[in-house]
């Protein structure tokens, strides 16, 4: 008679609590060396050399830096994965930066990476797997965060991707071509607030695009009229889509959000190359790809309007999240019986920030949790952590507590969430319309 559902989330939160210290410590190693998206290859290396001081079999390099470590349970009736990401974003006037590249991780990656060792440390020092009826897949996953979009589409074109987020990739390159659930969690700011942490919200998708103006150089004060200044074609499509703001429909939650990367070359030279990056998100597909088109159309129309020229790459951002509530559920009863009910939310309100963890909630069941442990804004410079034990530790006990619950039991409640799920779309069909949106 193997071990209660009880018994082995016991076993695994005390081999957590064994750990607390080497868990701790490398959050705070993969905060200290901040890299961004596809570029992660010290944080790649030391979750391979956690990997092997524990003794798990790895595999390497997946979407450029991702790892991937499968442990085989007693019986292989389902697959669930625990995923984490390990990119920052760019926040260059955050105190813990990298002062080359300007990443910093003010979005809590660094904790998802902590809660991916202490499932690994439960697993192993438990022995879990001999009393679960699945399969569990450590997936360490690179470039969550949509930023350098023309750095990554240039790798795009090298043919080295063929998405920009690390999560379409593992899609794409079949490693999620087993996995039946997906359980993650991700740190928020929830410093002075009775709720530390909730089972997952809807999240807004978006696309992203690279716009570039091409004019026509000429001396900008000897000889204005003889050049077409494309940074004044640039402001007036960013004019055309303030203007087209009143047609969203505030249940779609539109939002464009566009930056000019450059707007020119010299200050005495009409400009000829102006890039732009923006992404436009929605609570929906078909609120996304229509107010794309309004913003394709007011970008050109600036253009038009000084006879230049707008070239605008449409790159697949993230789908929205698709919340699965009995799947949401055993996550909210775990964080409820480690934090009290009266600090846990179910399904929290929308979101408007995006993830490539929509992505996967359109394929199969998944859970994207919030837990807390910083303050400060997300991807602004006042984040950071006030409470490792619960980004951490806390993190961690509920990641493997609700793979306990999926995968003890001969699999019985995992395969019930399995078959409750009705797929948003095949990997087929997400690839061929969602990856080439052009």
């Amino acid at each position: 008679m193997g071990r209660s559902k009880e018994e082995l989330k016991q076993a695994a939160c005390a081999a957590i609590d064994r750990n607390r210290e080497k868990i701790i410590a490398f959050g705070d190693s993969i905060f200290a060396e901040p890299e961004l998206g596809y570029k992660e290859v010290k944080t790649s290396k030391k979750f391979q050399a956690l990997l092997d001081e524990i003794g798990f079999v790895h595999q390497d390099e997946v979407a450029l830096t991702g790892v991937i470590s499968t442990q085989k349970g007693k019986e292989s009736k389902m697959k669930v994965a625990v995923m984490g990401e390990m990119d920052a974003v760019v926040v260059p006037e955050h105190p813990c930066c990298d002062k080359l590249t300007g990443a910093a991780h003010a979005c809590g990656h660094n904790c998802m990476m902590a809660g991916l060792a202490g499932v690994a440390y439960a697993i192993k020092e438990a022995n879990l797997m001999e009393d679960l009826s699945g399969d569990i897949a450590i997936m360490a996953v690179p470039s969550e965060e949509f930023v350098e979009l023309e750095y990554r589409n240039n790798l795009r074109e090298e043919g080295k991707i063929a998405f920009l987020g690390g999560k379409q990739e593992f899609v794409r390159l079949g490693v999620m071509d087993d996995i039946d659930v997906m359980v993650m969690q991700h740190t928020q700011a929830t410093s002075g607030k009775e709720i530390k942490a909730n089972a997952g919200s809807p999240a807004n998708g978006f696309v992203g695009k690279l716009v570039r103006y091409t004019g026509k150089e000429a001396h900008a004060g000897g000889a204005p009229f003889d050049g077409i200044n494309a940074l004044n074609a640039a402001e007036l499509g960013l004019m055309g889509i303030h203007a087209q703001r009143e047609t969203f429909r505030d249940e779609d939650h539109i939002r464009v959000h566009p930056i000019i990367t450059k707007g020119g070359d010299l200050v005495n030279i009409i400009p000829s190359d102006v890039r732009i990056e923006t992404y436009v998100r929605g609570a929906r597909v078909d609120a996304i790809l229509d107010a794309s088109k309004k913003v394709n159309r007011a970008l050109e129309a600036g253009a038009y309007a000084m006879g230049a020229k707008c070239d605008i790459t449409e790159l697949p951002g993230y789908l929205p999240v698709i919340t699965h509530d009995p799947l949401a559920n055993l996550m909210y009863e775990n964080l409820c019986s480690l934090l009290g009910r009266d600090a846990v939310e179910g399904i929290s309100g929308s979101s408007g920030g995006s993830t490539d963890a929509g992505d996967i909630s359109h394929l199969l069941p998944t859970v994207h949790a919030y837990i807390g442990g910083a303050k400060g804004g997300a991807h602004c410079p006042d984040y950071e952590l006030e409470d490792k034990n619960l980004a951490y530790i806390t993190a961690a006990k509920a990641l493997i507590m609700t793979v306990i619950d999926l995968l003890a039991d001969g699999a019985e409640t995992g395969i019930s969430v399995k078959e409750s799920f009705k797929p948003a779309m095949t990997k087929e069909e997400y690839l061929k319309n969602w990856g080439h949106l052009e």
